[in-house]
């Protein structure tokens, strides 16, 4: 069965570094689009990154741009996200997601097919 398995988060201070990593088994992880998404203490889960199958077009919400990289290893079956300059209201549990064909747009929760049980990023001011 389709299995997403995040690591990497952790407790760390405001402006610190962390890298999520996800690792996908089976699907064919080169055919599928990937996100990360995040649900912070009493909010909704809400988009956070977006790769296409090869890696060339990526995507984020506005409050990450220029702090958060998404990148895959199609080779290793794996998707990143580096996050650097964290702050305080990044603090969430991270999910990274599937889709096989997205129609309804990248940002969207139901258009991911499978999830992960995410990893907690938690940053201290």
């Amino acid at each position: 069965q389709v299995q997403l398995v995040e690591s990497g988060g952790g407790l760390v201070q405001a402006g610190d570094s962390l890298r999520l990593s996800c690792a996908a088994s089976g699907l064919t992880f080169s055919a599928y689009y990937m996100g990360w998404f995040r649900q912070a203490p009493g909010k909704e889960r809400e988009f956070v990154a977006h790769i296409s199958w090869g890696g060339g077009s990526t995507y984020y919400t506005d409050s990450v741009k220029g702090r958060f990289t998404i990148s895959r290893d199609n080779a290793k079956n794996t998707v990143y996200l580096q996050m650097n300059s964290l702050k305080p209201e990044d603090t969430a549990v991270y999910y990274c997601a599937a889709s096989r064909s997205l129609r309804g747009g990248y940002n969207v929760e139901n258009e991911y097919d499978y999830w992960g049980q995410g990893t907690q990023v938690t940053v201290s001011s």
